[in-house]
């Protein structure tokens, strides 16, 4: 006799669902930023290789603290933690609001307005070190055990909705308030999603035996993560086809010169990925993957290399819209699966280093995707490029399929 999953399990609890609508606001807002900054970076420059820069100014430092913010989030009360990084990101976006306005248009060029841009954006990868990976870690302190792959589904739902509203908002807001509205209505989200995560209770520091030193903590989580294959090899398919695959951030070149559909066309390009995201996770928080597990990861990021090539070479609005939209439901799949496979895998005392290596594997590699797509354009031309990066996201996963069997083979 099977049981009946329940796909609310893990939002009935109550802090629960605080974190869920704070992360909503949060990443809503950070979407929205994303998107202005593509769109601003390229109208003050002209040049695709600037975007590239963007995702590099906030990689750099993301990547370079990510192991020191997990032995810092694994000996910190993660609360206090969380919302220290999302107040920090709210004066971020208040500094960005002043670059936008007219007293820095009036002494600064738009050279050293995009500089001032890159600095800021600088800033926040070192907050995203430490914010990102807390999120993640929070959610086993929260949710029972048996409610892992739920509440996990949850959160990628969240983070996918919350991204696509983000998307689209700020593409219909750039064109309808213009950038510093746009920018004070990030501050206003961002502000909002504070008083939801100041309700979360006091998570203590991890119990790290004795008074391990920093790079002794760190190696330890970089071992874990590299002897439970599964993990290794999923995050590695992750960081490989998202780096080649990462034609969202050419999108704005697409929209503008290719498919000439304006800010209010680049603005439902950029969340059509997110919007199959968010669809595929309402699918599978009702009906979870229960087999194979990891044959559905190989072949749902095979897909998405697919449909990075069929948008690459599209001239035509709506296949360019359904190729991004089925590449987002396939990336959703990979999320939720990889996600649960981080959950239940971690063992508390080290969610923090564990969701840090996560981080720099995933998180980051959406920026180093963006600089690579960024630099690609500029060497080989705009189409050339994205047909490139989806062939090699299929290679990437044919390696994985031949050099990883047990990935090939679990389930959970």
């Amino acid at each position: 006799m099977h049981l009946k999953t329940d796909p609310f399990a893990a939002v009935r609890v109550a802090e629960y669902r605080n974190l869920l609508i704070g992360r909503f606001l949060f990443i809503m807002g950070l979407r929205m930023m994303a998107t202005l900054i593509g769109w601003w970076i390229y109208l003050l420059t002209n040049d695709p290789f600037a975007i590239g820069l963007v995702g590099l100014s906030e990689v750099l430092p993301a990547l370079s603290l990510a192991l020191y913010a997990g032995h810092v989030i694994d000996q910190s009360e993660k609360r206090k933690l969380l919302l220290k990084g999302v107040a920090l990101y709210f004066l971020a976006a208040v500094a960005l609001v002043f670059i936008s306005g007219k007293y820095l248009s009036r002494h600064l060029d738009n050279h050293w307005i995009a500089v001032c841009i890159y600095f800021v954006i600088f800033c926040t990868g070192v907050f995203r070190a430490f914010t990102g990976p807390v999120f993640s870690a929070l959610i086993a302190y929260i949710v029972p055990r048996n409610d892992l792959q739920n509440a996990t589904t949850w959160s990628q739902g969240t983070w996918l909705s919350a991204s696509v509203t983000g998307h689209a908002t700020g593409g219909f807001l750039i064109a309808l308030a213009g950038i510093t509205n746009t920018l004070i209505t990030v501050s206003f989200l961002i502000s909002i999603s504070l008083f939801f995560l100041y309700k979360l209770k006091a998570k203590p520091a991890s119990n790290i035996k004795g008074n391990v030193r920093t790079w002794e903590s760190v190696k330890e989580g970089l071992k874990f993560v590299y002897k439970t294959k599964e993990l290794f090899a999923s995050l590695s398919l992750d960081l490989f086809a998202v780096l080649f695959g990462g034609a969202v951030a050419l999108i704005p070149i697409y929209a503008r010169d290719i498919l000439k559909v304006g800010s209010e066309g680049f603005g439902i390009l950029n969340g059509a990925a997110d919007l199959g995201s968010i669809l595929i996770v309402i699918i599978l928080t009702i009906f979870p993957a229960k087999k194979k597990q990891g044959k559905k990861l190989l072949l749902a990021v095979g897909g998405f290399g697919i449909c990075i090539l069929i948008f690459g070479i599209s001239k035509i609005f709506l296949l360019s819209f359904m190729a991004l939209m089925i590449s987002g439901m396939l990336d959703g799949v990979s999320v939720v699966v990889r996600g649960t496979i981080t959950q239940l895998m971690t063992p508390d005392n080290m969610r923090g280093r564990v969701m840090s290596v996560n981080s720099m594997f995933v998180n980051s590699s959406n920026e180093l995707g963006q600089f690579e797509s960024g630099v690609a354009a500029k060497l080989m031309g705009t189409i050339p490029s994205v047909i490139f990066g989806g062939s090699m996201t299929l290679l990437v996963v044919i390696i994985t399929w031949i050099k990883s069997p047990t990935l090939k083979k679990m389930e959970y």
